[in-house]
């Protein structure tokens, strides 16, 4: 065959993946392309939204330079105030000093105050003390009397049959028996006659004595009324009651003489004063 015929059959024969690596290659290129374009596009944008920013931080620090000369400008006009006042100051921090100085002198006045006075009352709580310890003995000592007059003085069965309690057999028992303050107390001294002599609230009249048997007979005028006792021994309670009384008055008789009789009469506490 001739040339002309074979030269078409060798371009055919042209490998199909040197085809397929230039499509490729052109795919590539393009991505590559595109990506250049996307790229740029971006960063103008990040470029120009950059550029905002910094225009806008740039009005801030124009906006705080100016409030700082604003705040600058107070700060001097302040100053310049309180440079007018130094005195006023000067007098005021004088005053707060002194004020201190007699708060401290007023406290220590006060505490010294409280001081004396707390030893004062302890002074004086202390002989309080002292006095009721001396009360509180002197009433333990009274009791302790009472109660040793209770064991002198001896009770007895009246001549109404009622107990009369303690009574007195001479005067000595008798102030006893006055210091216990159960009873009214009311000492007599009578003389036989007709005539009646008050004793206390009622009156008494002796109309007999025995000398030799330590007898004697009694008129009683109470509640006008007369009550005679008639032969009564010294010593024995004699017992009659009277109006508004549950409890019986007594008489006892601890010496008689010659025309006398020497004794006391006795009366509950709710009457007969």
């Amino acid at each position: 065959m001739d040339a002309s015929v074979r030269e078409p059959y060798q371009l055919s024969t042209v490998p199909r993946w040197v085809i397929g690596a230039f499509v490729v290659l052109f795919v590539l290129v393009g991505y590559l392309l595109y990506e250049s374009y996307t790229t740029g596009t971006v960063f103008e944008a990040g470029l120009s939204k950059a550029n905002d920013q910094a225009k806008l931080l740039s009005a801030l620090v124009d906006q705080t330079n100016a409030r700082l000369a604003d705040m600058k400008g107070q700060l001097d006009v302040t100053a310049q105030k309180l440079g007018l006042t130094q005195a006023e100051l000067a007098r005021a921090r004088g005053l707060a000093q002194r004020i201190r100085k007699e708060r401290k002198a007023s406290d220590e006045r006060l505490t010294a105050q409280i001081g004396q006075f707390k030893q004062e009352s302890d002074a004086k709580i202390g002989q309080v003390s002292s006095e009721l310890g001396g009360a509180k003995s002197d009433i333990e000592s009274t009791k302790k009397d009472r109660e040793a007059a209770k064991g002198r003085l001896e009770g007895a069965i009246g001549d109404l049959g009622v107990h009369s309690g303690l009574i007195a057999r001479n005067r000595e028992e008798l102030e006893e028996l006055k210091r216990l303050g159960e009873r009214n107390i009311f000492e007599f001294t009578l003389h036989r006659s007709k005539k009646p002599s008050r004793v206390g609230p009622i009156q008494l009249a002796l109309t007999k004595v025995n000398t030799k048997s330590y007898r004697y007979t009694m008129t009683v005028f109470a509640n006008d009324r007369s009550i005679q006792k008639r032969d009564k021994t010294v010593n024995e309670p004699v017992q009659f009651y009277v109006k508004r009384s549950r409890t019986p008055y007594e008489i006892v008789v601890f010496e008689v003489s010659r025309n006398r009789a020497v004794g006391y009469l006795s009366t509950p506490k709710e009457g007969g004063a």
